[in-house]
């Protein structure tokens, strides 16, 4: 090998090894950063204009960086630190979805019971959460559309309880929107009571609409509505509802003994109840009892009904 050839071999290696030693140093260069970060996008190149953007000092580097080692995602992101590497900031801004926990709204469940869901899953204080949920929730019950929710990990309790009913809101204003072109907080609550009835009733999303019926056919007649299901209110929710809590239950969520619809939503609702009750079948339906299949058999007759109930027992009585 002549001297020339290895005068170039060793310029290019040496270059290389310099370029080598530019990066290492490079990436492995403090930056500033913020706590909580929302990238606008899951595309590198639009991420690292939106932190060009906001005084971060990011380059062509950083996108190749984000191109060939992580997978950004659009969303709220937690660094948790003011100072990183650029390395390790970068492998942060490609793991958002470690910074989540997903917490699903079960429908049919009162908030007693979810806000002791998420002092377990999320560890937060039951009595802030208690506190912030008094202070933001527009209806006593029925403020989270039943749903799996991302929470930001490093969100608080009031945080949190904000997330899930602005969340919840913004779906039923685009529903209400849809069918009524407008959204009033008084008539959606009636609304959410009904759902909330439906809910705790159906035994499935295709009776949704039938149960719905037979509440806004027994209003129209003056009839009681005579439900267990509202009985299933706050702490109540998984207890069997029995003769006796009936006769002792003094709320107006005993529709035993009080007339028309509870003042409140009994529970968090699903978008299937909440579109049966606003679009409840055409039926004449005013009775429904549980079949051994866990299912209902509808009826208008009151003659039909009680037949339906004595055979009900008597299957009992076989098993």
């Amino acid at each position: 090998m002549n001297k020339m050839v290895k005068k170039t071999l060793y310029i290019i290696l040496a270059t290389l090894f310099a370029i080598l030693i530019f990066i290492t140093l490079y990436f492995l260069k403090p930056i500033k950063t913020e706590q909580n970060l929302k990238l606008p996008s899951s595309n590198t190149l639009e991420i690292v204009k939106f932190l060009a953007k906001n005084n971060y000092s990011v380059n062509f580097l950083d996108k190749l960086f984000l191109d060939f080692t992580t997978k950004p995602n659009k969303g709220w992101i937690y660094i948790n630190k003011k100072k990183l590497p650029r390395y390790k900031f970068l492998k942060q801004v490609g793991s958002y979805a470690n910074h989540y926990t997903p917490i699903t709204i079960i429908p049919g469940e009162t908030t007693y019971f979810i806000i002791k869901q998420l002092n377990k899953k999320l560890n937060l204080n039951i009595n802030k959460l208690t506190i912030a949920y008094k202070k933001l929730a527009i209806y006593q019950e029925g403020n989270f559309l039943a749903n799996t929710y991302n929470i930001p990990i490093y969100f608080n309790e009031k945080d949190t309880i904000k997330f899930l009913i602005n969340n919840s809101f913004k779906k039923y204003k685009k529903i209400s929107h849809k069918y009524f072109n407008s959204f009033n907080k008084a008539e959606w609550k009636t609304i959410l009571i009904i759902a909330s009835i439906i809910e705790k009733e159906a035994a499935n999303k295709n009776e949704m609409p039938l149960i719905a019926s037979v509440i806004f056919n027994r209003i129209n007649k003056k009839m009681r509505l005579q439900m267990d299901g509202t009985l299933n209110y706050g702490k109540y929710s998984h207890i069997k509802v029995t003769p006796q809590r009936i006769k002792s239950d003094k709320s107006n969520y005993n529709t035993y003994k009080f007339k028309g619809l509870p003042s409140k939503p009994i529970c968090n609702v699903s978008k299937n109840s909440i579109l049966a009750a606003i679009k409840p079948a055409k039926t004449e339906f005013l009775y429904f009892m549980k079949n051994s299949e866990g299912t209902h058999n509808f009826t208008k007759e009151y003659k039909i009904h009680i037949q339906n109930i004595k055979s009900r027992k008597r299957e009992l009585l076989k098993k």
